[in-house]
């Protein structure tokens, strides 16, 4: 097996040499770093993870357990909860921990993309801080950018930094310093057993795995396919249109690690194997308090749907959108499930839940109704792409059927935990986020923070009570909303309101002076319509702006 392995790779590395005048040959070169991967890191058969077993204590007077579920570009309005009548999917589970805690009508995310913002879920603290500003990529994606668009006569093609990708350190050294203090070493402290499930993307290098970050556990994804693509309960929706759908078909495999050990087949469809592993963490940790970090991959593409869920959903007739709210059902069923096992071990009302998304969905999946009625997607500052669900769920410390319109931030999950669970902040840094639970109770009315703010290298924005703003060198643009008359971000009034601009311009230089400078380079900047998907083609007078990742 190993020979033919070795004589499939070499047959690769003619044919791609073969193929360099080819416009297919950025296909064959990531054909050929799988077969490498293959044969590096082979991906055994399914094995069972055996969980580490609390000890009968006295539970009378235990802290909260934690469970904190973070799903993937998950649109604002792709909930029930918020999208009532539109919802072409009930998402009555979810909604629940809305219904029955507190649900943060004004919640942002850290920022428009996954790994910065989950790096402040983990620490509180803006990213920027210790440098991780842009996505962790391989250099490959950059140069498949470069080669796909480059005789293409697309109206905004990606501007791709080359002399960022021969700078590039290795991706593996990509990611979150193990100086951070996270929300896991913060709780591990505190005598929990803290477990992650699931995405990480904050580093895969020496110090800044999830086991090195504080997780006594952690099943991580290695690769991003729900099933094998020819799984018989498989139902895959394409996004031929979009040069990233296509490398991730041709790069993802179906694998998870356990504590850094070998590489095997998760069982079954991904979010439904993340989710009975968790129901066995619960099971395993009722006795002992326990922090578990469930972090679904659903609904980020490629597009995979368990066949049994599509199949229930054959009211929807396009195909694309059936496949991801069959997706976003099988989310629905997780928090079920999670909910029951919490029931079942009897430590429900003891237990603070979180739900959020790492960002708002994104245009290039083609369908222009996630977001809705939000402009903007995933990669963009507008509401689309940072205002997300949040919501909490503690019998024993939030009142059902609360709710919050202030803006609150995912930095503020970090010091609402600590101060649920007694623990200390860190004292010898700056954190950003703030303790909500005054707020949700009522005992503080005043907003949790006077502004917020987000930076992606040229592309910045701040949001106070009422106003939003926004900058960007490509284009060379500011924006003003005031998100009170205007939530949906229609008009936008800089130009009418040059003072409010120049002080919100002053209050981001104060931000930046207490950041640092990005660890990695950006090594490309993709194009983002603000008003259309992928799928549809630009026009000159449409809105867009430059994402530099």
């Amino acid at each position: 097996m190993r020979k033919l392995a070795v004589l499939l790779v070499l047959s690769l590395v003619v044919g791609v040499g073969v193929a360099a005048l080819w416009p297919q040959r950025m296909e064959l070169a990531l054909r050929l770093a799988v077969a490498l991967d293959n044969l590096r890191n082979p991906v055994a058969d399914n094995r069972p993870v055996t969980w580490q077993q609390g000890t009968q204590t006295d539970t009378a007077s235990k802290q909260p357990n934690i469970v904190l579920i973070v799903v993937d570009d998950l649109g604002f309005n792709d909930l029930s909860f918020y999208n009532g009548e539109r919802s072409t999917l009930p998402t009555p589970d979810i909604d629940a921990l809305a219904s029955q805690g507190v649900a943060f009508d004004n919640a942002y995310a850290g920022n428009a993309v996954c790994a910065p913002s989950r790096a402040m879920l983990m620490t509180g603290r803006y990213s920027t801080r210790f440098g991780f500003e842009y996505t962790p990529a391989p250099v490959a994606i950059a140069r498949m950018f470069d080669i796909t668009f480059k005789d293409s006569n697309a109206l905004h093609k990606p501007q791709i930094n080359m002399a960022g990708v021969e700078s590039m350190p290795p991706f593996e050294t990509l990611g979150m310093p193990s100086e951070e203090v996270t929300l896991a070493e913060l709780l591990r402290a505190q005598g929990y057993h803290t477990v992650h499930i699931g995405k990480w993307h904050l580093g895969r290098g020496e110090g800044m795995r999830p086991e090195h970050q504080g997780f006594n556990e952690s099943l991580l994804m290695e690769s991003g396919l729900y099933l094998p693509e020819d799984d018989p309960q498989v139902v895959n929706a394409r996004q031929d249109f979009d040069p990233l759908d296509q490398a991730l078909w041709l790069r993802m495999r179906y694998a998870a690690s356990y504590n850094g050990g070998e590489l095997f087949e998760p069982r079954g469809y991904l979010t439904d194997y993340y989710t009975e592993e968790a129901v066995k963490v619960i099971e395993a940790n009722r006795n002992r308090p326990f922090f578990l970090y469930l972090a679904h991959w659903g609904v980020h593409s490629p597009l995979q749907a368990l066949k049994t869920d599509y199949d229930a959903l054959s009211h929807i007739e396009d195909h694309r959108l059936r496949v991801y709210s069959a997706m976003l059902r099988a989310l629905d069923r997780s928090v079920r499930q999670v909910r029951k096992a919490l029931q079942e071990n009897g430590i429900d009302d003891n237990t603070l839940v979180i739900f959020t998304s790492d960002n708002g969905a994104p245009g290039y999946l083609g369908l222009p109704e996630l977001n809705a009625p939000f402009r903007g997607w995933k990669l963009t500052l507008f509401e689309g792409g940072v205002h997300v669900p949040l919501f909490m769920r503690w019998p024993e410390g939030i009142s059902a059927g609360s709710r919050l319109t202030h803006p609150v931030s995912h930095l503020d999950i970090f010091s609402t935990v600590a101060a649920a669970t007694g623990a200390a902040r860190p004292n010898d840094r700056i954190v950003d986020g703030v303790d909500l639970l005054p707020h949700i109770s009522g005992r503080d009315r005043s907003p949790p923070h006077d502004i917020i703010f987000w930076r992606q290298g040229h592309y910045q924005g701040a949001r106070t009570q009422h106003l939003k703003f926004m900058r960007s060198d490509s284009p060379d643009k500011v924006w003003l909303f005031d998100l009170t008359a205007d939530p949906l971000e229609q008009k936008n009034i800089a130009e009418q309101h040059p003072a409010v601009v120049k002080q919100f311009e002053r209050k981001l230089a104060e931000h930046n002076a207490g950041q640092s400078p990005s660890r990695w380079p950006s090594i490309a900047s993709l194009p983002v319509l603000i008003d259309k998907t992928s799928a549809q083609p630009a026009a000159p007078d449409d809105e867009y702006v430059y994402w530099p990742n």
